[in-house]
């Protein structure tokens, strides 16, 4: 898995020096290496693109790599919610975001994302597009808050479904939340509001298209 993943980035991804310079910051501020793979990234970049998607709300910011992925898919006219529990990170995606351009799109919430969820349910807000890259725990949690907020047709884009490979492959070293990972997956799969297709690429990414 870690060799056809280097293949695809390597074949299907350039050097981003933006990207590079995310990267950089976030082992500068002592953060963990959890940001999407440079493939996956360009995925969430296309989907944007292909969707026509201008309301994104993002759960888990780190350091703002997936957020810029996501927001050069929007170009200049859509915009960005991103849950984040941590302050420190949710500062460092801000400043991160600014420096591409997207500092006037963007807007952070800090604190647990399933209270920010709840608040933006109160509020009566909707989106058209979502990335989750948070807690894996609470993924079934954080699935169907954003179905309750999701507008007809809107995408649900999930990380790390594949848990290294360890769902999938019983040599593979466990993860932690592999047989939670293993459950959502399944659910994920036969969801009756979701139309859905895992992509092996990264850690896995499930795309979900809300059908009712």
């Amino acid at each position: 898995m870690k060799k056809i993943n280097g293949y695809i980035d390597t074949v299907f991804t350039k050097q981003d020096a933006l990207l590079d310079e995310v990267i950089s910051s976030i082992e500068e501020n002592g953060m963990p290496a959890i940001s999407v793979s440079p493939s996956s990234g360009k995925l969430l970049t296309m989907l944007m693109t292909i969707s026509g998607a201008k309301n994104v709300l993002e759960i888990g910011a780190l350091g703002g790599y997936s957020g810029i992925c996501l927001a050069r898919g929007f170009g200049m006219e859509g915009k960005l919610m991103s849950l984040e529990l941590e302050e420190k990170y949710a500062t460092l995606a801000a400043s991160n975001l600014a420096k591409a351009g997207f500092g006037e799109q963007v807007s952070y919430r800090t604190g647990p994302a399933l209270h920010s969820l709840e608040q933006l349910e109160g509020e009566g807000q909707s989106f058209d597009f979502f990335f989750i890259d948070a807690d894996k725990e609470n993924y079934e949690n954080y699935l169907d808050a954003c179905l309750r907020l999701a507008e007809p047709g809107a995408l649900i884009v999930m990380d790390n479904v594949l848990a290294r490979g360890s769902v999938a492959d019983q040599e593979a070293e466990p993860k932690r939340y592999t047989a939670f990972m293993q459950a959502f997956n399944e659910t994920v799969a036969n969801h009756p509001q979701l139309e859905s297709l895992l992509i092996p690429i990264g850690d896995g990414l499930t795309v979900s298209r809300v059908t009712r």
